[in-house]
């Protein structure tokens, strides 16, 4: 096995020097908390299936008796994922009876994409 030589570092010399720091930050921190915790809980494969799963059924809802079988996971840990994403204000969680049904908060998920490119300053 050979090692890995490191990757050489950009003199500053040779570059301009070191940047101006900031005078503010780029993202209001709350803002960024909440982000993070958004794509926090789309960060398993699981619940970006969960999601897609909800907003591809019929009015966008789903009962969670329905989402096991797309994703093979037992019930338990599908209602585990679900709460994360009811927590990230992804999805409704609506109790009918003995089950749950979940919807698509559509304005938080379209709002991920737009916030995400406000504090990047990127074009949507």
């Amino acid at each position: 096995m050979t090692a890995l030589a490191p990757l050489p570092l950009a003199d500053r010399v040779t570059v301009g020097g070191c940047c101006a720091p900031a005078d503010a930050p780029a993202v209001e921190p709350a803002v960024a908390q909440d982000l993070a915790r958004s794509f926090k809980a789309l960060g398993d494969p699981a619940r970006v299936q969960l999601l897609a799963t909800v907003a591809a059924s019929p009015d966008a809802e789903a009962c969670v008796c329905d989402l096991t079988a797309p994703v093979g996971l037992s019930q338990p840990t599908v209602s585990h994922h679900l709460k994360i994403l009811v927590e990230a204000g992804l999805l409704h969680r609506e109790q009918r009876g003995r089950w749950a049904y979940y919807s698509l908060v559509p304005q938080a998920v379209s709002g991920l994409g737009a916030a995400l490119a406000a504090v990047t300053r990127v074009e949507a």
